[in-house]
């Protein structure tokens, strides 16, 4: 008794350990783990690092500018003023006036300072936060057509996993069909065509398994490059059942990418209106030079500063801004077309989807009805061919053929949790 209790604890151990050490993986999961593993995954933060600087260069248009400049001008003519002078009658005026020279020598610091841009700036960084949306929005589109390949590949996984088990099956069967072939013919009650002809199914019954396992490598490696993990022959893969979340609704990434386009030219609208505003500017010279600022009669090199401010109004642009104005007018028409038919485009792929899983599920229904009919007219060939009434190739028929209505099932079982992810997937919804 007690050798018996130790065995059982033995076994019921050794069975835990094996489900503890054994791996599941959902599409979820696989989702997940795509979005970290993809090199699309840094493009957001890079460009928000992207806007970063470029709005802190923007801002910086607040900021005064100072610039350096020298320069060395000679003047053919200049102003004679001793020939002026020299009509009025006092002695040695005309000499005592230096001409001014020709030479102009000059150093400066300008200071500009913007008073008002008519918004130009604010409209300016706007317009790259408008464009980071539109760039970050592609990069979540670009993710999400990565599920589309996931899904492909990680269904074709699970038709794959479900054939080898029917495959194995089915070997399981014809060896024990084999064995008891084997003592018949030993009796003399059949002869050797009979067990070659089950022997021949064997064989290709053994090729079929060669083939499917060379594919789910090939398969699983492709799922493993996406999702940048390891995903090896013992990973258990669950079907996913997403029933009951097929709303109709649509909330696709590019539709929300159509809207930020529109926003991104609202955001180019008030940068082409904000041209047609009046702009005013403060602006500073500190100087060196000779003759030093505007005092030409000084000939020595000396220090001078300027201050000032002015206005700068473009009244007429030959209407530039206005014909702007149409092609960001125009170009919002075609967002919005484009969007139209976008959205009536998955509609009709929803519809179609829609269509193809009420089918899968009909199929479904009668699939459990072929495979109990079936398996029944298989229990009666093999009556039939103990009893000599039908050869080894009829009994392998009727065999075949149920194994054919058990593989149809499991497919459109797959089939039905792939449609159903499609259409969550056409709709942009997420697999919870």
């Amino acid at each position: 008794m007690k050798r018996k209790v130790l065995i059982s604890t033995i076994i019921i151990f050794c069975w835990l350990s094996a489900l503890d050490g054994q791996k599941v993986l959902t599409l979820k999961e696989c989702y997940d783990r795509a979005m970290t593993a993809t090199v699309l995954a840094g493009e957001k933060a890079t460009y928000s690092d992207i806007l970063k600087l470029k709005d802190n260069n923007l801002s910086k248009g607040w900021l005064p500018t100072f610039d350096a400049n020298a320069n060395v001008v000679y003047n053919s003519e200049v102003v004679d003023i001793s020939n002026v002078l020299a009509s009025v009658p006092i002695p040695g005026l005309a000499d005592a006036i230096e001409p001014l020279p020709k030479e102009q020598y000059r150093i400066t610091m300008d200071i500009n300072q913007v008073i008002y841009d008519g918004g130009a700036i604010k409209s300016a960084r706007e317009l790259e936060k408008a464009e980071f949306k539109v760039n970050s929005q592609q990069t979540e589109i670009d993710l999400y057509n990565v599920k589309a390949q996931i899904n492909s590949v990680y269904f074709n996984i699970l038709l794959l996993v479900r054939q080898k088990e029917l495959l194995n099956n089915f070997l399981e069967v014809i060896n024990k069909r084999l064995v008891s072939m084997q003592s018949a013919l030993n009796n003399g009650v059949i002869t050797k065509s009979d067990i070659n002809v089950i022997t021949s199914e064997k064989i290709r019954t053994e090729q079929q398994l060669g083939e499917n396992e060379i594919r789910k490598n090939a398969l699983l490696k492709i799922l493993s490059d996406l999702t940048g993990s390891e995903i090896d022959q013992d990973t258990e893969m669950i079907i996913p059942d997403p029933a009951g979340e097929m709303s109709g609704e649509i909330t696709r990434p590019e539709l929300a990418l159509f809207d930020l386009r529109k926003e991104q030219l609202d955001a180019g609208l008030k940068l082409v209106r904000s041209k047609q505003l009046p702009k005013a500017a403060g602006f500073a010279t500190l100087g060196y030079g000779n003759p030093p600022g505007n005092n030409f009669f000084k000939d020595e090199f000396a220090s001078y500063y300027i201050l000032g401010a002015g206005l700068k109004w473009n009244i007429f642009d030959w209407n530039k801004a206005k014909n702007e104005k149409q092609v960001i007018t125009l170009q919002k028409e075609i967002i919005e077309t484009r969007k139209t038919d976008l959205t009536d485009n998955l509609r009709r792929m929803l519809n179609s989807k829609e269509a193809e899983i009420a089918s899968l599920q009909s199929l479904i229904e009668k699939d459990s009805e072929l495979i109990s009919l079936r398996k029944s007219i298989t229990a009666a060939a093999e009556s039939q061919y103990e009893n000599g009434t039908i050869t080894a190739t009829d009994l392998l028929n009727e065999m075949n053929s149920e194994r054919q209505v058990i593989i149809n099932y499991e497919i459109h079982k797959i089939n039905l949790a792939m449609a159903r992810i499609e259409y969550l997937n056409i709709s942009g919804k997420e697999i919870e």
